[in-house]
């Protein structure tokens, strides 16, 4: 807009050179830019929504399916005649579309920006006596800064971190080491930990249902101590937290927050709680600690990115079957990954559509499924008709939430943490996965990380944890994983070391830093 305003200006002066410099300087009146938006508090918060209005991005390409693909969970998938840019995440290849990334790339880049421009106009804010708004907003803004920062970062390795709106001379800025990248992230969550209050909005009928809180911002930090640490082979997060205060961080969640798991897996979810005939928990369950909020009030307006546009991805593909929704048969699920849950888990048949087991006839030529496995996605399915009879678009509209980081999780994380300085809340936190997973107190292991590591796999299965958790071990481990998955043929999976576990940048990302960013290693 400054640019759009800096063009008029020049050209209004060469058309009416008699006109005064006060004229061409005035400020807009009759519409809202930046120089004259951030004056109330209300401005604020309508500028934090529009960083929170980027998660909703999620869909084909984007963070969850990518990495769900490259893991050692699904395939490719989707139809015998689309585009192969599935198949290149599965095989990590980089063949048919170079901007297939893209979508991570500008999705988190975008909610940097607006957290930026946001956080730089704090202070022209009319706040008054309500500094605490003024923090709160603050600190929400970068929370939501660090949560696309670590996205990116994880993806791609080092990026371009961005405490600040790009002046002009800085747009082929070249990427920074990760010890800069991640101290940012570490700093942004501390200050979201400090100045957010105790509450916690997991239930739809809050006031702030959906807004991030101290606990999602302690949960947070863990995580991206837990990686950074273990893929970089760090004793702290970037020097701003340690391995004390990541295990205080997780330990305050799991004690003080108020979260806590719901008493039946498959009630989670929408289509497993239909094909399990257990009540659904509902999105605003206790168990949440941090989602992306969707509903289906779109109503069939591609304008809008209110709906899960992510979940037709991963829906049955050539029509309804059963209780679930058509959609494109991306990302079948692996054999290995169903053949992998013990006896008794009931995990497994509520994150896994199972169709023999399920006696659902998928006729896979027919309906066009590429890689059909058997084995599609029931976490995410959407029901049939249920939204397309509300009025909505089943490719736009779906409505389920996107847990990123669950209670289950938080048990996980503080299993992992606490496994040298408190063994038996480390002990105690595994065990409460484990119990609920099997109904029963009869099924404990050691805490060990390997076990540790298999939990997260069968618990977190098709939410976006998994390629991470194998490539924050090592190469080796991660390609001992995924390259297991290969049954000949079409399901080719060779997970190439030379990669360091990073996705290719896009190709337009290169040519437009003019040099500053080269291409990531083995692509």
């Amino acid at each position: 807009m400054k640019n759009f305003i800096k063009l008029l200006s020049i050209s209004s002066l060469l058309i009416l050179s008699s006109c005064s410099e006060d004229f061409i300087s005035n400020t807009p009146y009759t519409q809202q830019v930046e120089d004259n938006f951030y004056q109330t508090p209300a401005d604020a918060y309508k500028g934090l929504i529009a960083v929170y209005d980027v998660l909703q991005r999620e869909g084909y390409g984007g963070f969850l399916m990518s990495t769900e693909i490259a893991s050692d969970n699904c395939y490719g998938g989707f139809g015998t005649a689309d585009n192969t840019e599935s198949l290149d995440w599965d095989r990590f290849q980089f063949i048919f579309n170079k901007e297939m990334n893209n979508p991570v790339w500008q999705t988190c880049y975008i909610g940097i920006y607006r957290a930026n421009v946001l956080l730089e106009h704090l202070d022209n804010v009319e706040w008054g006596a309500d500094t605490a708004l003024r923090a709160r907003y603050e600190a929400e803004a970068r929370f939501l800064r660090a949560h696309f920062h670590f996205e990116l970062a994880r993806v791609f390795g080092d990026i371009v971190p961005l405490d600040h709106t790009l002046t002009e001379g800085e747009y082929e800025s070249p990427r920074a080491s990760a010890d800069v990248t991640y101290a940012l992230i570490a700093n942004d969550f501390k200050f979201a930990i400090e100045n957010l209050g105790s509450e916690n909005y997991s239930q739809p009928n809050n006031n702030n249902y959906g807004r991030v809180t101290k606990w999602a911002a302690e949960a947070y930090a863990a995580k991206a101590f837990l990686f950074y640490t273990d893929y970089y082979n760090k004793p702290d997060l970037a020097g701003v937290i340690s391995k004390t205060q990541a295990t205080d961080y997780i330990n305050d969640v799991v004690n003080n927050s108020g979260h806590a798991l719901v008493d039946n897996f498959a009630s989670l979810w929408v289509a497993a709680s239909v094909s399990e005939a257990v009540p659904y928990a509902g999105e605003g369950n206790t168990e949440n600690v941090f989602a992306i909020r969707y509903n289906s009030s779109g109503n069939a307006n591609w304008n809008l990115n209110e709906g899960n546009r992510f979940q037709v991805n991963i829906a049955i593909r050539g029509g309804n079957i059963g209780p679930y929704n058509q959609g494109w048969g991306g990302a079948p699920v692996t054999p290995a990954l169903f053949g992998a849950y013990a006896p008794g888990d009931t995990r497994r048949d509520a994150t896994i559509i199972d169709f023999a087991g399920e006696n659902l006839a998928f006729d896979a030529d027919t309906r066009g499924q590429r890689q059909y496995t058997g084995y599609a996605w029931k976490k995410f399915c959407p029901i049939a008709d249920v939204v397309a009879g509300g009025g909505g678009d089943f490719q736009i509209d779906n409505y389920e939430d996107y847990p990123v980081i669950r209670f289950a999780d938080v048990l996980l994380m503080a299993a992992e943490l606490n496994m040298d300085s408190n063994a038996g809340l480390a002990q105690t936190s595994l065990d409460r996965v484990r119990a609920r997973a099997f109904g029963d107190d009869t099924h404990s292991v050691a805490v060990t990380k390997e076990n540790i590591m298999a939990e997260r796999r069968f618990e977190l299965a098709l939410e976006g944890q998994r390629y991470f958790d194998l490539i924050r071990q090592d190469m080796n481990t991660t390609k001992a994983a995924i390259d297991a998955t290969d049954m000949g043929g079409e399901f080719i999976q060779n997970f190439r070391t030379e990669t360091q576990g990073w996705l290719p940048l896009p190709q337009s990302q290169i040519l437009l830093s003019n040099g500053a960013i080269t291409q990531n290693p083995g692509w």
